[in-house]
């Protein structure tokens, strides 16, 4: 069984990356093989990171901070990450980047691909994300989910936001298909 967790990479109020993180989530839990599990951020309010030492140290101490636990524990238990994600002034968004910064061997060598929204339909906040994954050793697929600016007004102006969605339906089969593909590959090296 492969563990695929949609990180929702919002936590404003009344926010748009619910929708899109339930309606990837529908999808992978209609494939075989797959434990689908959704990370939203808002149940995981962790502190700026302010350690003294950097997660990827080799002998760090154990964090004190349970939310912090919890969220790498959530993290160690996936082989592989679909990021739900805002763009904010041309980047990710503040509360995800913190949470990436928070991890790092239960990051490595596994995989991400990437559900955008926002200024150019979120391509910029999507690249600033490739770059932090590599940092982190993730590997980041090519195959993304776009969503167009129509859609995320629709979500704010009370239209059909399921509309919107549903003409996504070909990249996101291609995105899945990619993922399971490199996720499977991954976790087979990783076991070696």
């Amino acid at each position: 069984m492969n563990v695929i967790s949609i990180i929702i990479g919002s936590t404003r109020q009344k926010r748009f990356s619910e929708k899109p993180a339930q309606w990837i989530f529908q999808h992978l839990k209609k494939q075989e093989g797959v434990d689908a599990r959704l990370l939203d951020l808002r149940d995981f309010p962790m502190p700026f990171f302010d350690e003294a030492v950097t997660p990827a140290t080799p002998g760090r101490p154990p964090y004190q901070n349970e939310v912090v636990k919890k969220w790498t524990a959530a993290i160690g238990a996936s082989d592989g990450f679909i990021f739900v994600t805002p763009e904010y002034n041309h980047g990710v968004s503040a509360v995800l980047k913190n949470a990436i910064d928070w991890v790092y061997p239960e990051w490595n060598r596994k995989v991400a691909a990437f559900v955008s929204y926002g200024g150019v339909m979120g391509a910029r906040s999507v690249e600033h994300l490739r770059q932090i994954a590599i940092e982190v050793q993730i590997a980041p697929i090519r195959s993304s989910v776009h969503i167009p600016v129509a859609t995320l007004f629709a979500h704010f102006q009370g239209g059909d936001v399921d509309k919107g969605l549903a003409e996504l339906e070909a990249p996101a089969k291609a995105m899945i298909d990619d993922l399971l593909w490199w996720t499977k590959a991954l976790k087979a090296v990783r076991k070696v």
